[in-house]
């Protein structure tokens, strides 16, 4: 069966359209025939939504008991029985009520996928799992829902609903997408113009990169060698002079002219030659390409022109930037050098700028040395030389009588040339060639393969002698020359291997990249098996193309030690590139290597933290808790004695004593025992609907009863947390507000709706803590300044912190305006509760924020 189609409506924010695109598209498709169903679409109270489901055939939703309460989710069984053609499904990123068929709705699509039933869907920006941390850091909230980037990624069909921020805030203003009472908080919060500027281009990026790949993989599957200019990339090709930076500038400049430019430094190393490029020189100019945000590629090529356009057109590279040739002259007659030859084979569709620079006409610093290895023309010119040169030679010395020692020189020079172009072989068949037709020519008897006089035998063996000598020579440096030249390459890559070793660079994706990349190959695939009978398996790739499940089905492998090996597809390469090739795969195996030990090291430093926990709970049991203990003891021993007459004042002193050493222990054994808790991870929170204003009361009794001031409005929406956790966390946040703030100064314990959230904040007027000290106030056993009112173990706001993130929760420290400390205890507001009448009221909190607008 046919795998079905999902297309999903990507939006950058709540409330920008997508629910209302997505049935758009359903009618249309109704309209032509179309067997369309909607699966799961929620319009949360707007009119406008709500009708375009009129028309539509909606499958009955599955009901759940949860907690006392009644919950719809999408049945899938249903829909699967339906067998439609099209499904709209809402809010790809939901998690589903437990004891529903899949945890979360993305697996519910895919189990429709599978069964060929077209999807489409809708899911914002801020679900993508890989934005998480970017989200948080943009808007404050972090987003418990979301969904694998490669779920979206496999999507046949993305559409982004875009809508400016001022519009979407005209939007909210008039009621469009929230309820009036919380109109005003959500503009001033999570819908301000920054948050929303920054979700929009997060949302443009993404798609943005999405569409790139998507161009590159039709291009690379319809062989498209033409460049298609989509997108300013600009490639700069450096030689390793210094005029390098001045190309790299000049490109960064011009891809700001044009949005999304990319700048693309690529360094080509000649494989048939030494060059002058410095490595010094070379990586100040990765990092200055680095550090204005284009990239350094390491590409090895026999023809540099050639090998420049092939990666510019491999990259769909509209422009390239060249510095102005650094040859004099006079060198010009030896070709018309690389500027040159790239702007005549570049094409009508790839721009070729030629920057000027101060080295410009300057020469080379150090020689470029020319024919490492002896080519094709130079070996034929050689033979041609060798055979033609002494027959013509022969012809010319027969009109004129110069000596024999002479013709011997000139036949001599004719062999040195043969040897100076083509090397060993034809040197040695001029040697040969020449000898006989000075016997036939020049030696008497004439015209006859013998030698009547000893001192020519004499003068044509050192002839031959010295031909021979002289061909073996320049052989010889040809070879070594071209061996100089292959170390010299080998070099260069090895360095920037240990460079990117240095640097940190500790990708295994990145490192494969390189290989792939440096050797021109179509993929790149490290794989791994567990024992020889064990089948391969995949730790790391690159490349678009097919990856290999076998070393042995792959162009090239190579084993890195019994059980792994490093696998390319594209070409054949040749033996001696093997040698650079096992440097790159000792390296991936030393990255994965590290990548595991760095995974060692956290689960350890888990352990190693659990074991300073355990050391100081110890500290705090023999010292902290031997002081209440010490007092219950004292006043205990002082009540049971006989020899003193107790009045009845001194006997409730004393038990009030006992009362509050024992309060005092009680306390501090219980936070001693949820920081265990939270430390092991068995801390479960059941979580429950619940109203604030039901637990912040009861939090308070262990406070002096005019040191606290309550705001909690009886109109907060409910929060989904754990009573007992939260009772626990807001008593720890006022003991410890009251603690420090002046006895004539209330702590103020307020709530707010935010959003989809509720936040609690206990504020008070004490000496404030430094912003550098922010964080460190929530670490366990620590303790910042004096306490005036009793002491503890440092717990208590690790423990509130700790028991705010099991519920899915944050709690952060602010500075309070004129003075003083504010604790920001947020929490995840309550699903929206089922009404008969089919809507859904409540607060909708940042858990189900698609509930909040599609």
């Amino acid at each position: 069966m046919a795998r079905g189609k999902l297309r999903i409506y990507l939006g950058a924010a709540p409330g920008v359209g997508k629910t209302y695109a997505m049935l758009s598209e359903a009618h249309r498709r109704v309209e032509r025939g179309t067997d369309c169903v909607v699966a799961f679409v929620e319009h949360h109270g707007r009119p406008r939504t709500e009708v375009m489901l009129h028309g539509l055939e909606q499958i009955r939703r599955r009901e759940l008991e949860y907690r006392g309460g009644t919950f719809t989710e999408m049945d899938v069984d249903a829909v699967l029985a339906r067998r439609p053609k099209v499904a709209l499904v809402d809010e790809l990123a939901h998690t589903n009520v437990p004891g529903s068929r899949n945890l979360k709705r993305w697996q519910d699509v895919e189990e429709l996928l599978a069964a060929g039933i077209d999807v489409v869907s809708t899911v914002n920006i801020q679900h993508l799992e890989s934005l998480g941390d970017v989200v948080e850091a943009i808007t404050g909230v972090r987003q418990q829902e979301t969904v694998p980037d490669e779920v979206v990624r496999r999507a046949d069909q993305i559409e982004l609903v875009d809508m400016s921020p001022e519009a979407l805030r005209r939007r909210m203003a008039h009621g469009n997408i929230y309820q009036p009472d919380k109109v005003d908080a959500a503009l001033s919060n999570y819908f301000r113009p920054g948050n929303l500027t920054a979700l929009r281009e997060l949302a443009l990026l993404w798609v943005a990169d999405r569409v790139d790949e998507y161009l590159t993989e039709y291009r690379s599957e319809h062989r498209v060698s033409r460049i298609w200019g989509s997108r300013e990339r600009i490639v700069v090709g450096l030689t390793g002079g210094p005029e390098g930076r001045t190309l790299i500038r000049r490109a960064a400049r011009l891809a700001e002219k044009g949005a999304g430019g990319e700048v693309l430094a690529v360094y080509i190393a000649r494989s048939d030659g030494l060059t002058a490029a410095s490595p010094k020189e070379l990586a100040v100019q990765r990092t200055l390409v680095e550090d204005l945000g284009g990239t350094f590629h390491h590409v090895v090529g026999d023809d540099i022109p050639a090998a420049l356009l092939d990666f510019a057109r491999g990259v769909n590279a509209t422009q390239i930037v060249l510095g102005s040739s650094r040859r004099k002259a006079w060198q010009y007659m030896f070709g018309p050098g690389v500027g040159a030859t790239v702007a005549r084979e570049s094409g009508p569709d790839l721009d070729v700028h030629i920057v000027t620079h101060e080295e410009a006409a300057k020469g080379r610093g150090l020689p470029v040395a020319r024919g490492a290895r002896l080519g094709r023309a130079r070996i034929v010119s050689g033979w041609v030389v060798g055979l033609a040169g002494p027959a013509v030679l022969s012809v010319l010395l027969n009109t004129i009588d110069i000596g024999l020692a002479n013709d011997m020189l000139l036949f001599l020079t004719v062999v040195v040339a043969s040897a100076l172009l083509g090397g060993l072989y034809p040197a040695l068949a001029s040697a040969a060639f020449g000898s006989l037709l000075i016997n036939y020519f020049f030696t008497t008897p004439l015209h006859r393969l013998t030698i009547a006089d000893p001192k020519n035998i004499v003068a044509l063996v050192i002839f031959f002698g010295v031909a021979v000598s002289v061909a073996s020579v320049v052989d010889t440096a040809a070879r070594r020359t071209h061996q100089a030249a292959r170390l010299r390459t080998e070099s260069e890559i090895l360095s920037f291997l240990a460079g990117n070793v240095l640097r940190g660079e500790t990708s295994l994706e990145a490192l494969l990249e390189r290989v792939r990349e440096t050797f021109g190959m179509e993929s790149a695939v490290l794989l791994e098996r567990e024992s020889d009978v064990d089948p391969w398996a995949c730790v790391g790739r690159a490349g678009a193309g097919p990856a290999p499940k076998r070393p042995e089905d792959a162009d090239v492998d190579v084993p890195i030690g019994d059980h792994m090996a490093l696998a390319l597809t594209g070409r054949v390469l040749p033996a001696s590139d093997r040698r650079v090739l096992a440097a790159f795969a000792a390296q991936a195996a030393v990255v994965l290597d590290r990548r595991r030990l760095r995974e060692e090291a956290d689960q350890a430093r888990t352990l190693a933290e659990g074991n300073r926990i355990r050391t100081a709970l110890l500290a705090a049991v023999s010292h902290d808790l031997r002081t209440p203990l010490a007092s219950i003891k004292a006043s205990v021993s002082s009540l049971r004695s006989h020899d003193v007459a107790w009045s009845e004042e001194d006997r409730a002193e004393l038990l009030e004593g006992i009362e509050a050493g024992a309060d005092r222990l009680d306390h501090l054994v219980g936070n001693l025992l949820d920081m265990s808790r939270l430390q092991t991870g068995t801390v479960t929170p059941i979580i429950r609907d619940i109203d604030v204003d039901e637990v912040v009361p009861v939090a308070l009794g262990g406070v002096p009863e005019q040191s606290v001031e309550l705001d909690i409005p009886e109109t907060l929406p409910m929060v989904a947390v754990d009573a007992g956790l939260l009772e626990r966390s807001v008593a720890n946040l006022v003991e410890n507000a009251v603690k420090y703030s002046p006895p004539e100064r209330p702590v103020l314990v307020a709530a707010s709706a935010l959003a989809g959230r509720v936040e609690v904040r206990v504020v008070d007027r004490g000496p404030g803590v430094p912003d550098d000290a922010k964080e460190r106030i929530f670490a366990p056993f620590q303790r910042y300044g004096d306490a005036p009112r009793g002491a503890g173990v440092g717990l208590g706001l690790a423990v509130a912190r700790g028991f705010a993130e099991a519920m899915g929760g944050t709690l952060t420290a602010e500075d309070t305006p004129g003075g003083g400390l504010t604790m920001v205890l947020s929490l995840r507001a309550a699903p929206p509760r089922e009404t008969p009448g089919g809507s859904q009221e409540g607060a909708e909190g940042p858990v189900h924020p698609e509930r909040q607008a599609s």
